[in-house]
């Protein structure tokens, strides 16, 4: 994952994480495909992707969720 430099990007890396029925489960608070939207809700989507209630249809492994850490602790790169 991420670029040919090794930074990771929202389009590139992030978005495609979030499956169509996550961003439909979503809607109701922001849109998952969004990079303003993740941005700005970026540390409450992690602190649920690490609980394990998002997605609502099971836990990310592991290695999804440390996807998503690095690309905000990184400053999220759109």
């Amino acid at each position: 994952m991420g670029t040919s430099n090794g930074k990771l990007s929202f389009e590139q890396d992030i978005k495609p994480l979030f499956r169509e029925s996550d961003r439909r489960a979503m809607d109701f608070a922001f849109d998952l495909w969004d990079y303003q939207d993740v941005q700005e809700n970026a540390g409450s989507i992690l602190d649920r992707l690490m609980a394990g209630n998002m997605p609502c249809d099971g836990a990310w492994p592991a290695e999804k969720i440390a996807v998503f850490r690095r690309w905000r602790d990184a400053g999220m790169p759109a």
